[in-house]
């Protein structure tokens, strides 16, 4: 019988390891499948012959590699060319590869969607499948991405705090947060409000772009009415001529192998806001932190219905292969609130790679600086529980 392969690429996330468990678990139910082998740091690993033998983990381990965060098999960020997936393929007509299973965003489901259409041009027979996975929830076609709930959930509790520790000693708070050109983990900063004055008091997202005046006027009026304010800002924030804030005070842009300029291994964005807003409204104390990869691998914070529809998603890819040739797991709602439901469905790699999604219109509050309840009513079920706070600050006095 022929052999299956699976990775993750990318960012790792807190539940990418569940999608993992989920592929081991259905491939050893599947009838065509001898051996599946792990390919340590995706890509890279393949075209090292870097593998390790998945096919007969205990259940008890699964579980434990299910519940830990970041990537089990390792990742990269390398971004194969037309010769590298050649160099792929080759090592999977050596081990007699025919099912490969990739985890990742939509740079992983494009590079499936080309291996795939390779291996038919050179009439290798391989089933390629993509399983969704990102913390920016920006991949299109899917309701909604394994790996946002459990990030949203640490936003949203990180935010928690931060708003009671500004309730202590005020001032203004700053809170740089993940989504290059997406705002849906800022947006996630506001799930656990509770009090009508909590905070994040103003959110600032990629698709709103703002001048840094604009923005110092808004700390300065919320600040003027509560005697505070948290603000919560996206790392992919942007000037109104377009450009990425942290690309414009940046002396040298670092980027990524995909040309990306590095924005969450810095401080810079924070610090920027906090000097502009401090020197803009007069006010004392100004504090901001980066959250940077802290939101990826946060352990024992994992969203139960993130890390269940993401073994969930990893079980299916496998179902999928015994009767197509290649696509992409998606998740469709079917119930909201209490009766929250998703139903799996199979869409084309082509509908995945490459693009990404942006905040809808209708969870942006009309000001352009916070969210709607038709975000918090979309987000809230992926999140999950977040914990209940109280202060005795806003307590009548004697």
């Amino acid at each position: 019988m022929p052999n299956a392969i699976v990775s993750q690429s990318g960012g790792p996330t807190g539940v990418i390891n569940a999608s993992l468990v989920g592929v081991i678990e259905q491939a050893k139910k599947h009838s065509k499948i001898d051996k599946l082998y792990g390919a340590i740091h995706a890509v890279s690993g393949m075209v090292k012959e870097n593998f390790v033998d998945l096919t007969d983990i205990s259940p008890e381990r699964l579980d434990a590699i299910a519940a830990s965060p970041s990537a089990a098999l390792g990742s990269s960020r390398d971004k194969p060319n037309a010769e590298y997936c050649s160099k792929i393929l080759e090592v999977f007509k050596k081990y007699d590869i025919e099912y490969f299973f990739y985890i990742g965003g939509n740079d992983s489901a494009n590079t499936c969607k080309i291996i795939n259409e390779m291996a038919d041009d050179v009439d290798i027979d391989l089933k390629a499948f993509h399983i969704p996975k990102t913390v920016d929830n920006d991949l299109r076609t899917t309701d909604h991405c394994p790996g946002y709930g459990t990030a949203a959930k640490f936003v949203a509790c990180a935010l928690q705090g931060d708003d009671l520790d500004n309730r202590a000693l005020l001032g203004v708070k700053i809170d740089v947060i993940m989504g290059r050109d997406a705002g849906w983990l800022t947006a996630a900063s506001t799930l656990g409000q509770q009090r009508d004055d909590d905070g994040p008091h103003l959110v600032y997202l990629p698709e709103r772009p703002i001048k840094i005046e604009d923005m110092v006027a808004q700390v300065k009026e919320v600040y003027d009415r509560l005697g505070r304010c948290v603000v919560a800002v996206s790392e992919g924030i942007r000037d109104v001529d377009g450009v990425v804030w942290a690309k414009k005070i940046a002396e040298e842009a670092e980027v990524d192998s995909h040309g990306n300029v590095q924005l969450s291994g810095s401080g810079a964005l924070a610090d920027f806001l906090s000097k502009k807003i401090k020197a803009g409204t007069g006010i004392g104390r100004v504090r901001a932190d980066t959250f940077g990869y802290l939101q990826r691998s946060f352990a024992g914070l994992q969203s139960e219905t993130d890390v269940d529809e993401a073994r969930r998603c990893g079980r299916q890819a496998v179902i999928y292969s015994e009767d197509n040739d290649n696509g992409s797991v998606a998740m469709k709602r079917t119930g909201e609130g209490e009766n929250y439901c998703v139903d799996l469905f199979l869409t084309d790699l082509a509908n995945v790679a490459e693009f990404t999604k942006d905040l809808p219109d209708e969870f942006i509050n009309e000001a352009g600086n916070g969210v709607t309840k038709a975000f918090k009513d979309y987000a809230m079920p992926l999140a999950g529980n977040l914990p209940k706070t109280d202060t005795f600050i806003n307590d009548p006095k004697l």
